[in-house]
């Protein structure tokens, strides 16, 4: 199946690293606004304002409304996984930094402790290093989760080695 290529709005939204991880905290679970800033640490109008710009955008999806705290509506978003149905046609600059700032943040997060790295220098074509791992990515995302799986996150980056 090809990929369509992201539109400039969608790239746009892409651009930044709460929105990223907002898309991530949602893959799964549906979040309101108000438990995204708490998890987030942000202020609870500027998530807003990033859920409204993911929503514009088809990266998330609003879920039926909830009852909260003395009967507060509330509505949770969840990812509809667009982002891993697009591509790049090329990437913009702002995603990239982006991508790498949102993994900051989460490894800020969970702590450096916690992250298994791997560290790998070799002689290849970059091309094709690149495209057999990006298949790699794509099959193990649309496989059905795995019932008694831990949620993982992976970043992967490939530079020139010097």
């Amino acid at each position: 199946m090809e990929r369509p290529i992201a539109t400039a709005e969608q790239a746009a939204a892409l651009a930044s690293d709460v929105r990223l991880r907002i898309i991530r905290l949602t893959h799964e679970t549906p979040m309101t606004n108000k438990e995204l800033a708490e998890r987030l640490g942000k202020d609870p109008a500027t998530t807003l304002h990033h859920v409204r710009k993911l929503v514009a955008t088809g990266f998330l999806e609003a879920q039926p409304q909830r009852a909260g705290n003395r009967g507060a509506r509330e509505v949770p978003y969840l990812s509809t996984g667009l982002s891993w149905r697009l591509r790049w046609d090329p990437e913009p600059l702002a995603t990239k930094e982006a991508v790498l700032q949102a993994f900051l943040g989460e490894v800020s997060e969970v702590g450096v402790d916690a992250v298994k790295q791997i560290r790998l220098v070799l002689r290849t074509d970059p091309e094709e290093l690149k495209r057999r791992i990006a298949a790699l990515f794509l099959e193990l995302a649309e496989e059905p989760a795995h019932p008694d799986g831990e949620r993982v996150a992976v970043y992967l980056a490939v530079y020139p080695g010097g």
